[in-house]
Formats: C-alpha cells, sequence, structure tokens
C-alpha cells in the first residue's frame, strides 16, 4: 500500500489549565477542568447552530503523543495485557488524534467553553462535530 501524506489545518488551540500530561486525567469525565476552544476567527461562520448545554465531539491533534507506539497497556497499568493502540484510548498511535465528548457551557465569540476536556493546554483543534443520535439530519 503506497502511503500518502494528507494536510490538516488546525482550526483553533485548547486552552486549559491541564499542561502535564502525567497529570492530565484519562478521559474527560474522570476530573478534566473546564477549558476552552480558541477557535481561529475565520472559523466565526462555521459556529452557526452550536449551542450552549449541547454535546459535541472535539478532534485535536494530540501533538505530545509518540507516533511510533503500536501496542500499550491499558490506562498505562502494567498488570493489564498490551493491546494493540487501535483497541486502546491512548494518545500514543500512529496518528494522535484525539477524539473528546465534551459539553459545550458558554459561547463568546470565537470562544466556546467545554466542560470534561481533558486534552492540555495548546493542544490543536482538528474540527468539532456534532453529537449524533439515532436520526440525524445534519
Amino acid at each position: 500500500m503506497a502511503e500518502r501524506t494528507y494536510a490538516v489545518r488546525p482550526v483553533g488551540v485548547v486552552s486549559s489549565p491541564l499542561t502535564d500530561r502525567d497529570q492530565a486525567p484519562r478521559q474527560g469525565d474522570e476530573g478534566a477542568p473546564p477549558a476552552w476552544l480558541i477557535l481561529n476567527r475565520r472559523m466565526k461562520a462555521a459556529m452557526g447552530g452550536l449551542q450552549v448545554g449541547a454535546e459535541v465531539i472535539v478532534l485535536t491533534w494530540l501533538d505530545r503523543a509518540r507516533r511510533d507506539v503500536l501496542v500499550v497497556h491499558p490506562r498505562g497499568e502494567e498488570s493489564r495485557p498490551l493491546q494493540g493502540v487501535f483497541n486502546t484510548r491512548s494518545p500514543d498511535r500512529p496518528n494522535p488524534i484525539g477524539l473528546h465528548r465534551v459539553r459545550i457551557t458558554a459561547i463568546e465569540g470565537t470562544r466556546i467553553a467545554v466542560a470534561n476536556l481533558e486534552a492540555l493546554d495548546r493542544t490543536p483543534v482538528l474540527d468539532i462535530k456534532p453529537l449524533l443520535g439515532d436520526v440525524d439530519e445534519r
């Protein structure tokens, strides 16, 4: 299989008190502090329809992750058997894309306050997508 590369352009960055990967919760619902998504000004129109209280999926580029890791002990617990990274939520993986289910708590201009985001400060935000239900026309 021929390898190709693809360029992604972040739409913004995370602003969070989390700066140390070892101190960050493993998942957002495990004690993540409030955070902000600071979007580029040109993304204002893309925010149309976002509402306080809505749950969305935030895709990030885990820029401090290792890309050479293929197997890990889940949650870093060595008592658990090794698993392929595609079967875990490990940030270390060939393409370190973060997937975060968050709740919007405020919107101010091109800043979106969110709950349950475990991403580190200055993590690039790649995209925001609505959380889909059983039937969705978006």
